[in-house]
């Protein structure tokens, strides 16, 4: 059993930063995928790839694995810059780019 440690990011169809503040425990595939041959499906025998388990803390994502002889890999996540700005940003005066209509 092998799994992976990481924080999700934020999807390009949503504004806020809701859902990226838990840690995702994901357990990676065994078994290969097949191929339904009626519907041209793509199906799994493994279970386990199904499943996802939140933590609040990284800490606590680690000790599960570690407690549970879990073999992890943490996968860090790139930190989002956040400048902050305000309307009246602008019209200020010494603006880099001319404001025009």
């Amino acid at each position: 059993m092998f799994a992976k440690i990481y924080k999700p990011s934020k999807t390009s169809m949503q504004s806020g930063l809701a859902q990226t503040k838990k840690w995702i425990l994901e357990f990676n595939s065994e078994k290969p995928k097949t191929i339904e041959p009626l519907m041209g499906w793509t199906s799994s025998l493994d279970t386990k790839e199904q499943i996802k388990l939140s933590f609040n803390s990284l800490q606590d994502a680690i000790l599960y694995a570690k407690k549970n002889n879990i073999n992890f890999e943490v996968v860090k996540s790139n930190v989002r810059k956040y400048k902050p700005k305000a309307y009246s940003d602008n019209f200020n005066y010494n603006r880099l780019n001319l404001w025009t209509h």
